[in-house]
């Protein structure tokens, strides 16, 4: 077992550069451009997005409400006036000159007009109170009522969080009540879990199946060829055949792994559990050590703690894939690998910067996709089946994080890793 202090100590040939700003060396991302100012009615228009839909429904309730009674108000505004006018007496003026007559119809106009217009004032106050009353009780009970016809979708949201690989072949929403539209889309959504469960339960039976069909006809062919070697009567041409094929049956194997491995990263995690990725990165490094020395790479290590919770073995493949990359992809001679960890910006980093050949910036999210290489390394397939970044992006994604990569100045690549922490 390599100490971490001897891994240190044999392989800092060359400090890594000094680590500045966020978690990237000599090729910090593209700077996104500030957000532009947004106008007050940009603001206006957005705000109805914002707001959730039993707030949308309890204010459409209350200003419906609201705007019922507004109207009942003016109208019994106009009818009040409307039956004190009609129901004012008729004032009788026989036996009086006409100048007295005259004088004694206005002074009861006026009466009349004073008795309807006080009449409606005093409703209006009393009535601006109470309609003051109803708005307010109109959102509560709105408040109410959209959160009654909100509970179906709350328990349906509640049943989509709970639900998870291992839970899908039993959990259920199972909505009671009438055979309304709610209720329909519950029963929707349970019969498209029943199906999902089936498309699960058929992967997971796949890869049991090709995991035993696929590994046991290439075991039995290295352990034929491993026997045939060791025959000392073997002739030179047949050992030489031998070894050949004994390197097409590894890389076969690699590659049966590597995608055995990226279909069990791309589903949900089984296991998950604190671990320290300091830790897991020294694993890694000490596991790669002798692949670094055997092709002349030195490898500088600067970890610090950053715990998380997940799958410890997929998070160790993932490291060791990235440094296996970094060594395998380097320059022939005098190649360097650099690895840090610890946190930045709230979020757990692993970050792996590596010497090597140039690598175009639009080349560079490509490398993620299975089975892709750069310039003639997709041609010869000797240095891996294309899967190693493909099984990482997987594993990082079943974890809630985030990978990005980058061009180095003067050759080779930044790949950084984010894990949302502990």
């Amino acid at each position: 077992m390599i100490s971490p202090h001897s891994v240190r100590k044999a392989t800092r040939v060359q400090e890594a550069p000094p680590p500045s700003g966020p978690p990237a060396w000599d090729g910090p991302p593209p700077p996104q451009r500030p957000p532009a100012q947004r106008t007050t009615m940009e603001r206006m228009r957005d705000l109805p997005s914002k707001v959730s839909i039993r707030w949308r429904l309890t204010v459409t309730y209350g200003a419906m409400v609201f705007a019922a009674a507004a109207a009942l108000l003016f109208s019994m505004y106009y009818i009040v006036g409307n039956s004190i006018v009609t129901s004012w007496p008729t004032l009788s003026t026989r036996g009086v000159d006409a100048i007295t007559a005259a004088i004694v119809q206005a002074q009861w106009s006026d009466a009349k007009a004073g008795t309807v217009a006080k009449a409606q004032d005093v409703l209006l106050q009393n009535a601006f109170m109470a309609l003051l009353g109803v708005g307010i009780l109109a959102l509560i009970i709105g408040y109410f009522v959209a959160d009654r016809a909100m509970r179906p979708v709350a328990q349906m949201t509640s049943t989509a969080r709970k639900l998870s690989e291992s839970t899908l072949a039993h959990q259920r929403i199972a909505l009671e009540g009438p055979n309304d539209e709610l209720k329909e889309l519950a029963d929707t959504f349970d019969a498209m879990l029943t199906r999902l469960n089936v498309a699960f339960d058929t992967q997971r039976r796949f890869v049991a199946n090709a995991s035993h069909e696929l590994r046991t006809p290439l075991t039995i062919n290295r352990t034929v060829l491993e026997i045939a070697l060791s025959d000392p009567a073997a002739s030179e041409d047949l050992k030489a055949l031998g070894r050949t094929l004994l390197e097409v049956n590894a890389r076969n194997e690699k590659l049966i792994e590597g995608l055995l491995l990226l279909a069990r990263s791309e589903r949900e995690l089984a296991v998950r559990k604190p671990v320290d990725v300091q830790e897991v990165a020294q694993t890694a490094v000490e596991q790669v050590m002798p692949f670094a020395q055997e092709h002349g790479v030195t490898v500088t290590t600067e970890l610090v703690s950053a715990p998380t919770t997940g799958d410890p073995v997929l998070l160790e493949r993932s490291v060791s894939n990235l440094l296996e990359n970094a060594v395998k992809y380097n320059i022939p001679e005098n190649g360097k690998v650099w690895i840090r960890t610890g946190m930045a910006d709230g979020a757990l980093v692993v970050q792996v910067a590596n010497t090597g050949q140039h690598v175009p910036a639009y080349e560079v999210n490509s490398l993620f996709e299975p089975f892709r290489r750069l310039h003639a390394d997709r041609v010869d397939s000797a240095k891996g089946a294309g899967l190693g970044l493909s099984i990482v992006r997987a594993v990082v994604h079943a974890h809630g994080g985030n990978i990005s990569a980058v061009p180095r100045d003067g050759g080779g690549l930044v790949v950084t890793i984010r894990l949302p922490r502990r």
